[in-house]
């Protein structure tokens, strides 16, 4: 019986993990996690900033080569989303969960599509600013504006998502407000042949409304995601992109033909100067790069925050004009140079802040602020979530 007694002792002894083995197995999971949260945003902000990137130089192209319809530019910003539909019913991380707010309860059919109906209304009508801006505008000085949208996008988050506007956002906001005005003074458009006074003018008024419109989406899916959708998945942000641009595309589509612009598309193919081949390929990598640039802008909203996602976008910014003057030959002069330098300053600003930020997080919790709850959570549903 003593022998049975010991036996047992030495077996449970063994089915019992050493303590430095069990504190080296639990440290090693955070770091797994953070690893893989931290390649994730990695991978969404090389979306954002490629995909920006090559769809703005494009959208100029077709403009530059004999392109004229602003609706079709906009439909290209928005119809590529079918290309998404293999990679969301076949990847194998479909339900890749990452966070349940609360007690959750699946909002009902209307909420949600409510929520897809007015963002994608939100979008198309941005697209269609955006691409009137992209048409009066020097490309440069269009990406230079559309640093603005940081600022709109921190003004809307302080009173949807309760941002708070410390001393440093608010120096960004400063900055990026003045990056943008100062280019309303810039006399280019009188050395321009192609474009009146009057047109840049509506080129820039669509500009900064499109930069407002878009910082105002960005905070409005971040409160979705809280308010109503309350998970964050894979699922879940595939379906943010897909039916906002399938929403979108339909506004896109009754605007081309309510317009009467579908009627000249086929005589714009035949006379691009670049032929019909570029024609067509420019279209679908415009529309393949807006897609990328999605992915990666819904991605960020929900890792980190819809203004760290506008952040990461304003982070382009001087990649855009320098190949505008190389591609398209676009003037440089010294009000777009300190414009350039005011728009880094501000997001070196914010970045700063989301520094002080993390620090803060390790600081309360002994881990870094990867491993804790997403800061676009609302602080009460954070706490009930654990």
């Amino acid at each position: 019986m003593r022998g049975d007694q010991e036996l047992q002792v030495i077996v449970q002894q063994e089915k019992e993990p050493n303590p430095t083995e069990q504190e080296d197995r639990n440290s090693s999971v955070p770091k797994s996690r953070s690893f893989r949260k931290w390649l994730r945003i990695g991978s969404y902000t090389f979306f954002v900033l490629s995909g920006q990137t090559v769809a703005t130089i494009l959208g100029r192209m077709y403009y530059d080569n004999g392109g004229k319809s602003k609706w079709l530019a906009t439909l290209v910003q928005l119809v590529g989303f079918p290309i998404l539909l293999p990679y969301y019913f076949l990847s194998p991380v479909k339900e890749d969960v990452t966070t349940t707010l609360g007690n959750f309860r699946p909002a009902s059919p209307v909420s949600v599509g409510s929520v897809y109906v007015v963002l994608g209304l939100i979008v198309g009508a941005d697209c269609y600013l955006y691409s009137i801006g992209l048409l009066y505008l020097p490309v440069s000085t269009y990406s230079l504006i559309c640093a603005s949208q940081l600022a709109f996008n921190a003004f809307f988050s302080y009173f949807l998502n309760s941002l708070k506007l410390t001393p440093f956002i608010l120096n960004a906001l400063f900055l990026l407000t003045i990056s943008s005005t100062l280019l309303a003074f810039n006399d280019e458009e009188k050395n321009s042949a192609k474009v009146s006074k009057g047109k840049y003018a509506i080129g820039f008024i669509c500009t900064v409304g499109a930069s407002a419109g878009y910082g105002l989406v960005l905070s409005l899916q971040q409160l979705a995601f809280c308010k109503v959708l309350k998970r964050q998945t894979f699922s879940v942000v595939m379906d943010m992109i897909i039916y906002l641009g399938l929403v979108a595309s339909f506004v896109s589509m009754v605007g081309l033909f309510a317009s009467g612009e579908w009627r000249s598309l086929n005589h714009e193919m035949q006379r691009y100067k670049l032929g019909k081949v570029s024609y067509i390929m420019n279209l679908v990598w415009t529309a393949v790069s807006w897609q990328v640039f999605s992915i990666g802008g819904t991605g960020l909203i929900f890792e980190l925050s819809s203004l760290f996602s506008n952040a990461i976008s304003v982070l382009g910014l001087p990649v855009v004009p320098i190949l505008a003057v190389i591609i398209f030959h676009d003037k440089m002069n010294g009000l777009k140079v300190i414009s350039m330098v005011l728009a880094i300053w501000g997001f070196t600003s914010y970045a700063y802040q989301h520094y002080l930020d993390e620090n803060k997080m390790k600081n309360m919790h002994g881990t870094p602020i990867m491993e804790s709850s997403n800061p676009s959570i609302p602080e009460e549903m954070d706490e009930q979530s654990r």
